[in-house]
């Protein structure tokens, strides 16, 4: 795996980023607009992905950064179960919600692999240089 400086650089946060903004983007319909609470709640979810991997990125330590991992999952999941709600209020459509809710799952399942990797490195971090 190369050296990787900065959080920006993860592809994990790349696509964490998307959902957010993929996220935001939805939130405007109309039909959503309205619905101020569930706004908060899923942008504020969806943001707490990438913040959480650039966090524990940050923390320069192999056991912080999967500890801020398993918040990344927990932050995906809580998207993925507003985004039912999103849908069965009819806010989205079904391809919607498909495409929302995989784009999540994707950053669960490279966050637990990336945990994986972690746990398993000799490398453990600058922190600990």
């Amino acid at each position: 795996m190369a050296t990787i400086r900065k959080f920006e650089e993860l592809e994990i946060w790349q696509l964490a980023r998307i959902l957010s903004r993929e996220i935001y983007k939805t939130t405007k319909y109309p039909e959503f607009s309205r619905d101020f609470k569930l706004i908060d709640q899923i942008r504020g979810s969806s943001g707490s992905v990438m913040d959480n991997i650039a966090e524990g990125f940050g923390r320069g330590g192999n056991k912080e950064f999967s500890n801020f991992l398993t918040f990344t999952i927990g932050s995906a999941n809580e998207t993925q179960s507003q985004l039912y709600r999103a849908m069965d209020q009819e806010y989205i459509t079904e391809t919607e919600f498909n495409q929302l809710y995989e784009k999540a799952d994707e950053i669960i399942r490279r966050s637990g692999k990336l945990i994986q990797y972690l746990k398993s490195s000799d490398h453990r971090g600058i922190k600990f240089k």
